[in-house]
């Protein structure tokens, strides 16, 4: 690997050499490769994909802005990205992480409530982005039903009947799509920065037991979302719900409305991974339509 297109970019961006000693491969991503630079005075976290992915990770370094902003919450500082002829990539900021302890998780709840009480100005996203390797399509909408009929759950079911998966999938879709505004009736979303691909995998803590987010995918949506994901594959303690609670209740309708937000992570894990979530999906969907009746 030829890490001097990269380093160049680097320089021009911080205003001093980049003088790399050790590149070391961190293992653990399914997406992208990734490596730890270790420079004369500050270690850096990159990430490469092919070259036509460079869009991919402007949009998660503006997602890393964004983040940073609200000073909620801390994500790794976004230094850079770009293209070379061999790869796109972003360079990060380098964190040490630790598992999160129950006192982290804690603080995570507050921090990630803090985030998401600061209003914005519409649903969706002013970049389209990616939720795994799969598109994120975003747009601007004042309806957040309409949002999330059109550019999360209706999009996944395209995906899906592209992919061979038709039937009753689609019959179940098309059903629930058409009866969204029913989860509503007494709830009224209010846009809220969203992290977007809220699970254990993309939170940790830094060495000094601060909690740390990262890989976003972010748009302004339900708050709701948000938390519903952290329940989809568990690894958030009862303290961490208890903590976000205390800043900000959550709607008694949560209940029905967290599978409905996590049919869009399954659904796309249908598409990414194939048809072991397939039942899953249709069991959720299954469950949504009973309280229809």
């Amino acid at each position: 690997m030829n890490w001097d297109p990269i380093t160049q970019h680097l320089e021009a961006v911080i205003g001093q050499p980049v003088r790399i000693s050790r590149v070391q491969a961190i293992a653990g991503g399914d997406i992208n490769a990734a490596y730890r630079l270790q420079a004369q005075d500050a270690a850096y976290f990159v990430k490469l994909n092919r070259p036509e992915r460079e869009a991919m990770f402007a949009a998660e370094f503006a997602g890393l802005e964004a983040m940073a902003a609200t000073r909620s919450v801390r994500v790794p500082v976004p230094i850079t990205y770009g293209q070379t002829k061999e790869s796109a990539f972003i360079v990060l900021e380098y964190l040490e992480l630790n598992h999160k302890s129950n006192q982290a998780d804690e603080r995570l709840g507050q921090q990630l409530a803090t985030l998401h009480l600061q209003r914005q100005a519409y649903f969706g996203w002013h970049l389209d982005n990616t939720i795994g390797s799969t598109p994120q399509l975003n747009g601007q909408y004042d309806d957040w039903i309409t949002f999330w009929r059109e550019r999360r759950l209706g999009f996944q079911l395209r995906l899906a009947a592209e992919n061979g998966y038709s039937g009753s999938l689609q019959r179940k879709g098309e059903q629930l799509t058409a009866s969204l505004p029913v989860f509503f009736d007494t709830y009224q979303p209010k846009p809220s920065l969203l992290h977007g691909d809220l699970w254990a995998g993309n939170a940790s803590a830094d060495n000094l037991g601060q909690p740390v987010l990262y890989d976003p995918a972010c748009y302004f949506g339900d708050h709701e979302a948000d938390l519903a994901m952290t329940e989809l594959f568990g690894g958030f303690s009862a303290g961490f719900y208890a903590a976000y609670r205390e800043l900000f209740p959550v709607d008694a309708g949560y209940a029905q409305r967290k599978i409905l937000y996590n049919l869009y992570h399954i659904l796309n894990h249908l598409n990414l991974f194939g048809a072991g979530y397939l039942s899953q999906a249709e069991s959720m969907m299954s469950q949504l339509l009973a309280e229809l009746k």
